[in-house]
């Protein structure tokens, strides 16, 4: 018998033996962490209410229990906020959290490196987090940046919220979403970087999108303040355009978000079915009318409106920008209070990236001076947002099942919503974030 024969018996002996007593066991999965929040005070945003002296229980990522009733496990671990308001994290349906207005408002894509949007967004992502946003929508980023981001987080790479990306925005040459201003031989955005002119066009640029990651279209209906050779107020992509994309987004399960300050691109893409008109600078009674009537939520950023008036009072703004700012701010608050009034759908988002990340909580007093009461703004950022998100069973209320997103503050911030600018205690998916205003230090693979 040669060595190659040998060698096959005792591998078919070995395959054959019966297994010993003594073989190793499979491993066993860790027992889930068990945690017991109790709340002294829990806003329940579903029904508008207040709960005193609740418990959540925690189990893994998600809620298993709360209430004022619910007992604590034994053997959890206790989380004493008796002396805070209780709420789930907030949610920010408008950002950008690669961007950062720190060096201006110049065009960074021509002099940063691929990849650096991506960086600034991890510094973002955390000060969003530690800010009580657990939740965000990113409405365009250029290099795939938001997309990258995202996954970074979900796979515990970097702390940060999580993020319902768009991938690059989509408008028509020359439009707000595009890049202006710039001699004719740099190299120019098509398709691929989402601008499309016709109906062929945006619907091969919804599917790009959709192809690399997006999980939410956003769309320029009309022009912009901080965009170089439009005015403010124009429609730009046609109405047949907008339904095109509404319908070819709808067909891959995703959204459309369309940026929209003057009246009639309001309209058109009210009427082309958008889930969000973002901004609604210039809101007439017809508008008003045809988003209640449709459910089209407002998202109002009035944050953005007031800081890049103040910047352009300072002289901080090009020309043509600061023209335009100060144009639409007037109308801007007016069109909110109106749609208050009128009792549109409202979800809060701030445009983060034109003012600096982790103030986005500032956002909740200007709603209120503007005629919200404070549970709804409140609900606006949490049991709303999560609806025009499509998360509803997953975030925006403690409710038993949904993520263990918690946020709280020392007082009642319903007497007084300023206090939701300093959030005391953040928790995103059962793991803390931060505890008696001071960040606590997450394992990068928790």
């Amino acid at each position: 018998m040669n060595a190659r024969s040998l060698l096959t018996l005792a591998l078919s002996a070995a395959l054959l033996a019966p297994r010993t007593a003594t073989a190793q066991a499979p491993a066993q999965a860790p027992a889930e962490r068990v945690i017991a929040i109790r709340a002294g005070r829990l806003i329940d945003v579903d029904a508008g209410r207040v709960v005193e002296n609740a418990v959540i229980v925690v189990r893994g990522e998600r809620i298993a229990a709360v209430g004022p009733d619910v007992a604590v496990p034994a053997g959890a671990e206790v989380i004493d906020l008796s002396g805070h308001t209780v709420m789930p994290g907030f949610i920010d349906a408008h950002t950008h959290l690669d961007g950062d207005p720190s060096g201006g408002y110049s065009d960074h894509r021509l002099h940063e490196w691929p990849g650096y949007a991506a960086i600034v967004g991890v510094k973002n992502a955390r000060k969003t987090l530690l800010a009580g946003f657990t939740t965000v929508r990113n409405v365009g980023s250029d290099e795939w940046a938001d997309i990258a981001l995202r996954d970074a987080i979900e796979n515990g790479l970097v702390p940060g919220p999580r993020i319902v990306a768009a991938g690059y925005s989509l408008g028509i040459t020359g439009g707000h979403c595009d890049t202006n201003g710039f001699r004719p031989d740099l190299p120019e955005r098509g398709v691929e970087q989402g601008i499309a002119d016709g109906v062929e066009e945006a619907i091969a640029a919804v599917r790009h999108q959709v192809k690399y990651g997006a999980d939410v279209i956003k769309i320029c209906a009309t022009g912009g303040v901080l965009s170089a050779g439009d005015a403010v107020g124009v429609q730009q992509f046609t109405e047949e355009e907008m339904r095109a994309i509404v319908r070819t987004a709808a067909m891959a399960d995703r959204k459309v978000a369309a940026h929209a300050h003057g009246t009639e691109g309001i309209k058109a893409a009210v009427r082309a079915g958008v889930a969000s008109i973002e901004h609604g600078a210039m809101l007439d009674e017809e508008a008003i009318r045809l988003m209640k009537e449709r459910g089209t939520y407002l998202v109002p950023t009035r944050m953005a409106f007031e800081y890049v008036a103040q910047a352009a009072r300072q002289g901080k703004l090009a020309p043509w920008s600061a023209t335009k700012a100060l144009e639409v701010e007037d109308h801007a608050r007016a069109s909110f209070a109106a749609a208050v009034r009128a009792g549109v759908k409202i979800a809060f988002g701030t445009d983060a990236g034109v003012f600096p990340h982790g103030e986005n909580a500032d956002e909740f007093r200007l709603m209120v001076e503007g005629g919200m009461t404070p549970m709804e703004a409140i609900r606006s950022a949490t049991h709303h947002a999560a609806r025009l998100l499509g998360r509803e069973v997953d975030v925006g209320s403690l409710t038993a099942g949904r993520y263990a997103d918690v946020v709280a503050v020392r007082g009642d911030p319903l007497a007084d919503i300023r206090l939701l600018r300093r959030v005391d205690f953040v928790m995103k998916g059962g793991v803390v974030y931060k505890r008696g205003g001071e960040e606590v230090q997450v394992a990068a693979d928790q």
